[in-house]
């Protein structure tokens, strides 16, 4: 077995650790980062040379608007690895993210009232 062997196995693909995608880091800047948030990437990306192989392949995937946990599956690492990535291209403006859990606006007190008030009249 050559030393190139060595980093790929046929079973499960090239040998890299989920914390050298990262260069060791565990945490996201982005703490606002939700398995339903999602992401789309910008246009075109602001300086490519400067993007990891992973960081490309997320701007690829999110040509479409997908979730954090959706572009964890489709590139098949962890969540808290997407989340790290996921920031990097934020804080780049690479990517824009919007959290459909929280773009709702509560009702309004009198509406919802009035909604129980009819219920009560049937």
């Amino acid at each position: 077995m050559s030393r190139e062997d060595s980093w790929y196995d046929e079973a499960a693909g090239p040998l890299v650790r989920p914390y050298a995608m990262v260069r060791g880091r565990t945490r996201p800047l982005r703490p606002e980062l939700h398995l339903v948030t999602q992401v789309r990437a910008m246009p075109s990306p602001s300086d490519p040379d400067a993007l990891s192989v992973e960081h490309l392949e997320i701007m690829e995937l999110c040509r479409r608007p997908l979730s954090v946990a959706e572009v964890a599956a489709y590139l098949d690492v962890p969540l808290m690895v997407v989340k790290v990535l996921l920031s990097d291209l934020i804080q780049r403006g690479d990517v824009v993210v919007r959290d459909p859990s929280r773009v709702a606006e509560i009702p309004d007190r009198n509406l919802l009232q009035a909604v129980l008030d009819g219920v009560r009249g049937i």
